[in-house]
């Protein structure tokens, strides 16, 4: 088993999740694909000197807030549009006393989401930047990059990461460019 605080993840997740099995289940087995590519990517690169437990416990709890958007082929059934699971991720961590981690749910969203993004695409979410800043949040980010909800048994190639940041526009894929050279 891997080392990060299980009781944390765990915890809050049964809290939000404990009347959602599916969802419940598929929240678990993608964020654990994810936390085990962030990982090997923190082990692989001690000289970036991230937080391996932080990186596990982050990367369990960034998708939290998806419950509370509506996407009904993955078992969301909230009123939110999918992209707000993030920001909505973010206030329940807050509340449950999880700042950095709020700050990863937050930031994960493509490469992350720039004030200017949001404003020019009207995006609904806050107007504030959504950019990851610490080496944790951006191992985490790239390494959500990889898999889907919607298959999430299947790890894209570097290929298929990138194809699917194109519709936030070139800046995100020049980002995640940069950071295959850095992860990988």
């Amino acid at each position: 088993m891997s080392s990060g605080d299980e009781s944390l993840w765990m915890r809050v997740i049964g809290k939000y999740y404990a009347d959602n099995p599916p969802l419940r289940n598929l929240l678990l087995l993608h964020s654990r694909l994810v936390a085990d590519k962030a990982l090997a990517i923190v082990d692989a690169h001690p000289e970036l000197g991230a937080d391996r437990g932080f990186t596990e416990e982050a990367s369990m709890l960034h998708d939290i807030g998806i419950f509370l958007t509506d996407a009904e082929p993955i078992h969301c059934y909230g009123k939110y549009h999918y992209l707000c699971h993030g920001y909505l991720g973010a206030e329940l961590l807050l509340k449950e006393g999880l700042p950095r981690h709020a700050l990863v749910a937050e930031r994960h969203t493509g490469t992350g989401l720039t004030l200017k993004q949001i404003l020019e695409r009207n995006l609904p979410v806050p107007h504030r930047e959504m950019v990851p800043v610490s080496v944790e949040e951006k191992i985490i980010c790239f390494a959500d990059k990889f898999f889907s909800k919607t298959h999430p048994e299947e790890e894209k190639t570097v290929e298929q990461a990138e194809q699917s940041l194109v519709k936030f526009g070139q800046e995100g894929v020049l980002v995640f460019r940069h950071w295959c050279q850095v992860f990988l």
